[in-house]
């Protein structure tokens, strides 16, 4: 499914840029109307003269997804991808293309695919620099810093058959793994003192978390940090550098950082995040692999040699969240631009929607009655 939108929505982040600094003053009566840029892509770099056909997975909440009340794809990569479009001077198309990002790309039916896990070593295409950083994470409750171990026997609840249990079963055998259908019962479990711990994906666990009002904090990692990316086919050295460049320009910004507070309360940072014992040791091994692999291909090693017996086969599914209307949390820092139907984030504190930077071409002051659907963030310039 598609979604065309233009993308003319850098004021919309400066908007909201200043009222999460505290420098944004009362609304203005008068609609923003950016200033037209100059297309710095075309075809064949791009299929399409003016759009930028962005591939994105709506099963993949809150990177994107679809709230049930609307029929509009939303999400941290779709404000990336937007971002992305309006460097490039270009209109944005949203493709739900899944899981497979792959045959996306290959087929032609998009331009970049967002939200690429630089851990997947499958992928064949070209990616990018992390815009996004990631990694099986274990929360705690405020008053909790401490690194559980194997032999402390914790009890760490997970998402049901999700990448974060199968981690926790394979790191914690003395451990208590405690699984429940969705990251909100795991964290209402350790709100409740039930689990000491809660193992998610860091993006997905810190947007399900900070979305209920949980407050909690990533306490250590159970793999090596890696990253969501862009990715574009290998063979399109202009497009790859053109999205290296913006990448780098709107990290540089902060717009990526705006993003990310609006989605999840602040900018992710794992640097600093101390690695569990499993980790480390994954770590080391997959450094001694690497130094050895010439020794072990020369001597013809096993190739089972380096697999953990006693693992369990990784499952297919990842931690998820659902968009729905409820525990949303009000911080008081970002204007409600009227951009999402729901994303269970942030409360509208009180600032009238559109009212600063977009009333619509065609439409009202609510961006209705517009040629094309005005969601608030993109100003709708539609004939």
């Amino acid at each position: 499914m598609s979604r065309s939108m233009t993308t003319k929505f850098i004021g919309a982040f400066v908007a909201s840029a200043l009222a999460l600094f505290g420098l944004a003053g009362c609304a203005s009566q008068e609609s923003y109307q950016p200033p037209e840029k100059t297309p710095t892509l075309s075809s064949p770099t791009i299929a399409q003269d003016g759009v930028l056909r962005v591939g994105v997975n709506t099963g993949n909440a809150p990177l994107a997804g679809q709230p049930a009340s609307s029929s509009k794809i939303v999400g941290l990569d779709v404000d990336v991808a937007a971002a992305l479009a309006d460097q490039f001077g270009l209109k944005l198309e949203l493709v739900d293309v899944g899981t497979d990002a792959e045959a996306a790309l290959t087929n032609g039916s998009v331009d970049i695919v967002m939200g690429v896990d630089k851990a997947d070593s499958a992928a064949t295409f070209w990616t990018s620099e992390a815009y996004l950083p990631t990694a099986v994470a274990l929360f705690a409750l405020p008053a909790n810093d401490a690194v559980p171990t194997n032999e402390e026997a914790p009890v760490i609840a997970a998402q049901t058959s999700s990448k974060s249990s199968w981690a926790v079963s394979n790191e914690f055998e003395s451990g208590t793994l405690v699984t429940t259908d969705d990251l909100k019962s795991a964290f209402a479990k350790l709100e409740s003192g039930d689990v000491q711990y809660v193992a998610a994906d860091a993006v997905i666990g810190t947007y399900a978390a900070h979305s209920a009002g949980y407050d909690v904090h990533i306490v250590a990692l159970m793999q090596q940090p890696s990253g969501y990316a862009v990715g574009v086919l290998d063979s399109n050295a202009e497009l790859k550098q053109a999205v290296s460049d913006a990448l780098t320009s709107l990290t540089g910004t902060g717009i990526v950082g705006v993003i990310e507070t609006k989605w999840l309360g602040s900018v992710l940072d794992l640097a600093q995040i101390p690695l569990t014992a499993g980790a480390t040791a994954t770590a080391t091994d997959d450094s001694s692999a690497s130094e050895d692999t010439s020794a072990d291909e020369s001597e013809g090693g096993d190739e089972g040699a380096a697999q953990d017996e006693g693992a369990e086969d990784a499952p297919v599914t990842d931690d998820s969240v659902v968009y729905d209307n409820t525990g949303a949390v009000d911080n008081g820092g970002i204007v409600d631009d009227g951009s999402y139907v729901d994303d269970t984030t942030y409360t509208d504190p009180g600032v009238a929607p559109d009212q600063t930077y977009d009333q619509g071409v065609g439409g009202d002051a609510n961006g209705t009655g517009d040629a094309v659907a005005d969601d608030g963030t993109y100003t709708d310039q539609a004939a």
